[in-house]
């Protein structure tokens, strides 16, 4: 039964918010089978259960506690208004809600939408849009499914949509006024959970994995009088770890380096006489 004395884990029932969110739990060791068209998973080992749902749903699903967790886009949370505890931003899933209109009409700005007829699916995030900036008499049409063709048939003056890679405007020959918001997946949880600790167990082995996503380890061996240089270089979490090699005019090196800063550290080190630079990809760390 979904209502057992477990842990409720809501991910996205499809698309790639579903991969990643699932790649992340497996990488917080949860193990599980994903089958068909089935509606939920047991892990193996501790029963959580894993439910597929409607990205929209996920927020009050969360609210409502039906669920402890759940993965969604902060542009549902927002949308949905719900009271619910945000514990991590993920990182992936990143896009932008924009307020589009065909290239080819006299709309120049989201101002000269006044009055006219504005197609979303994010229908209160819209609303709260036009409101904010004093923009009156805009109606904003609930449209589910392709809103931009909504704009080639005619059938509303503008759009606030959901934007990626920019691709799906340019093919309809729309083009963006203004952006609402940023978004990207976001954890969620409830106010009050069910079952505290295994969700903070649960919470810390996910930070784990994501600052694992974040980190490399860095080995190279040092010239023993340029340690003071490149640990300045590598400076580490908290700090480097230094060794003695069998020759005493070198140093062994290991250390943390956010990956954005791999290349220029790496390239810095060898200007610098270093030797064995190695990066290692890490899968899981408590820091």
């Amino acid at each position: 039964m979904l209502n057992s004395g477990h842990l409720r884990i809501a991910v996205p029932s499809k698309g790639r918010l579903q991969e990643a969110a699932l790649e992340m739990l497996r990488g917080a060791g949860l193990r599980f089978r994903v089958s068909g068209r089935r509606l939920f998973s047991v892990c193996s080992e501790t029963e959580t259960r894993i439910i597929f749902c409607n990205v929209a749903d996920i927020p009050v699903l969360v609210a409502e506690g039906v669920v402890d967790l759940g993965v969604t886009g902060s542009d549902q949370v927002a949308e949905k208004g719900v009271d619910v505890v945000t514990h991590q931003r993920l990182g992936f899933g990143r896009c932008r809600l924009s307020v589009a209109v065909h290239q080819e009409s006299s709309f120049d700005s989201p101002k000269a939408l006044a009055g006219r007829v504005v197609g979303a699916k994010f229908v209160n995030l819209a609303e709260a849009y036009f409101q904010e900036r004093g923009i009156e008499g805009v109606h904003v049409l609930p449209i589910q499914g392709a809103v931009e063709v909504m704009v080639l048939l005619g059938m509303v003056d503008g759009i606030v949509e959901i934007v990626e890679t920019g691709n799906s405007l340019v093919e309809n020959d729309l083009v963006e006024l203004d952006t609402l918001l940023h978004a990207e997946a976001v954890l969620i949880g409830a106010v009050e959970p069910a079952h505290p600790a295994e969700r903070d167990r649960l919470l810390r082995r996910i930070d784990g994995v994501l600052l694992a996503s974040s980190y490399s380890l860095v080995e190279y061996n040092c010239p023993a009088d340029s340690i003071e240089a490149a640990t300045r270089i590598t400076p580490g979490f908290s700090s480097p770890t230094v060794q003695e090699l069998r020759d005493p005019e070198w140093l062994a090196v290991k250390v943390l380096v956010e990956k954005d800063a791999v290349h220029q550290a790496m390239d810095e080190l060898e200007a610098l006489g270093c030797k064995a630079i190695l990066e290692t990809a890490l899968r899981h760390t408590r820091l």
